[in-house]
């Protein structure tokens, strides 16, 4: 059984954490017109579609990325350049300090004598390097986000007593895809613990008291539609869910009230992390909540198996107080 001392905060990352798409600092670099990528990967699942092929279109655009790389725009593109162009991405103000700010909470006098901690995740539909190489992944427990093999091990590789690599290493492979839906899925990774302990099968039935993160202790903060399949996840179980929003767009406000008025979430506020903002004072108010709701948990668990002291009881004037005399329960 674990302690569940453990209030998980996950995060979506563009448009949540950073203002804008974490690949405009590869475009950039290349020279690439960032918007004319995206107006073609918006047209291939119809394109794919004429020729009989379904595609995701959440994570089409690794497939392109990988055609500009096999096609010459993008060659010599590594992991390793993608974590240096992480370095770029400019996050929303008071990050990353905000998490560290989240996470001091439980060291509160309030909360100091019970172990809590504050674990922060990032899933994403966009890049785990780029991630990585940002200035928040400092502060990050875990990412789970699309990564690409720059060395696919050839076939038999079984029976070769020794894997060449090649010398010209680039991406040319996609590891892992992360959509919208998929995202769904590392939540339970974090609730189960399957992240930590790779023995454990996330699609295994598992007790409720032997989940690492129990879903009431997870605060999930996105920006929009998009992530409405692990907002209703994170709310049917109990957990918090938050919008936010570019506070310089109209449109992102709107998007995120209409989420809160359709029951989607439980609140919105701007993307905006500093000391004292609405989304600042919410997510350490639920934090508080969080952590004096598992005190209350854990008194009420113990009570349970210790049970009432016992009382001496008298027959003689029922009346008089003195009756019922309890023993003390420094033994309890």
């Amino acid at each position: 059984m674990h302690g569940q001392n453990i209030v998980a905060c996950v995060w979506d990352f563009d448009k949540t954490l950073i203002p804008g798409y974490m690949q405009t600092p590869l475009f950039e670099y290349y020279g690439i017109d960032e918007g004319l990528f995206w107006r073609e990967v918006n047209q291939l699942p119809r394109l794919y579609m004429e020729r009989g092929l379904r595609v995701s279109s959440d994570t089409i655009y690794l497939n392109h990325l990988l055609s500009y790389v096999k096609n010459g725009p993008m060659r010599g593109l590594t992991n390793q350049k993608l974590i240096e162009l992480g370095s770029e991405l400019e996050l929303y103000p008071g990050l990353p300090s905000f998490l560290s700010e989240l996470a001091e909470i439980a060291n509160n006098e309030e909360f100091q004598n019970h172990d809590f901690k504050i674990e922060h995740y990032i899933i994403s539909t966009g890049l785990a390097p780029m991630i990585k190489g940002s200035q928040i992944y400092p502060f990050i427990e875990d990412v789970f986000a699309c990564e690409f093999i720059e060395s696919p091990v050839s076939p038999n590789f079984m029976s070769q007593t020794e894997l060449s690599l090649p010398v010209d290493l680039e991406i040319s492979q996609v590891g892992m895809s992360v959509d919208n839906t998929i995202k769904t899925r590392f939540i339970f990774e974090i609730n189960k613990g399957a992240n930590k302990n790779h023995s454990i099968d996330v699609n295994t039935s598992m007790p409720h008291d032997d989940r690492r993160v129990p879903f009431d202790q997870m605060i999930y903060v996105a920006d929009g539609p998009s992530d409405v399949p692990v907002f209703a996840v994170i709310k049917q179980m109990g957990g918090k869910a938050y919008a936010v929003y570019d506070p310089r767009s109209e449109r992102e406000f709107e998007q995120s009230c209409e989420l809160v008025e359709r029951g989607r979430v439980h609140n919105n506020g701007p993307a905006d992390y500093t000391n004292g903002s609405p989304t600042s004072i919410w997510m350490k108010q639920k934090v508080r909540e969080i952590f004096r709701r598992m005190i209350k948990k854990k008194l009420t668990q113990l009570d349970e198996r210790t049970g009432s002291p016992p009382k001496h009881f008298s027959d003689k004037n029922p009346g008089n107080p003195l009756n019922e005399l309890k023993q003390e329960t420094f033994w309890k």
